[in-house]
């Protein structure tokens, strides 16, 4: 049989079938707007001493269509992706970009100073920088000599 598969034998019918097979799920699903995941958008975290920096990838998401909370160590992001306008007379063939609105929350190891937060979106990367306040930071505490 691999031997048949090696030199073409059935291999071109098995690849057509799979090729209609394919056709025919896109034409039975392709009608759905397949949700957001919950754990969208995909983020990166890093938290060190003096804060977290926090990017998150929004492609297709303008800046003003996101919202973004933070309360003590909660951070919240909030946004909808707009499905994409086809012209007028064009026709779906493949949908994989996922529509609708989306919520993340994500639990810092610390407080975040609010009022000193901020937030820059660059090529559908939205970068959260998070000071930790000063009350909130470790310290070293020194020995008295009896």
């Amino acid at each position: 049989m691999l031997t048949d598969l090696a030199l073409g034998g059935r291999w071109p019918d098995v690849a057509r079938d799979m090729r209609r097979l394919q056709e025919e799920m896109n034409r039975t699903f392709g009608g759905f707007r397949f949700a957001v995941p919950a754990e969208y958008p995909p983020v990166n975290v890093w938290a060190g001493a003096d804060g977290a920096i926090i990017t998150a990838e929004i492609p297709g998401v303008a800046p003003d269509q996101i919202d973004i909370t933070v309360h003590q160590d909660t951070v919240t992001l909030r946004g909808k992706r707009e499905p994409a306008a086809p012209g007028k007379d064009a026709t779906v063939h493949r949908e994989e970009r996922t529509v609708g609105a989306f919520a993340r929350t994500l639990v810092l190891p610390f407080r975040v100073d609010s009022e000193k937060a901020s937030a820059r979106f660059e090529r559908g990367v939205l970068i959260l920088e998070l000071p930790r306040p000063p009350a909130d930071k470790p310290r070293q505490i020194k020995i008295n000599p009896a």
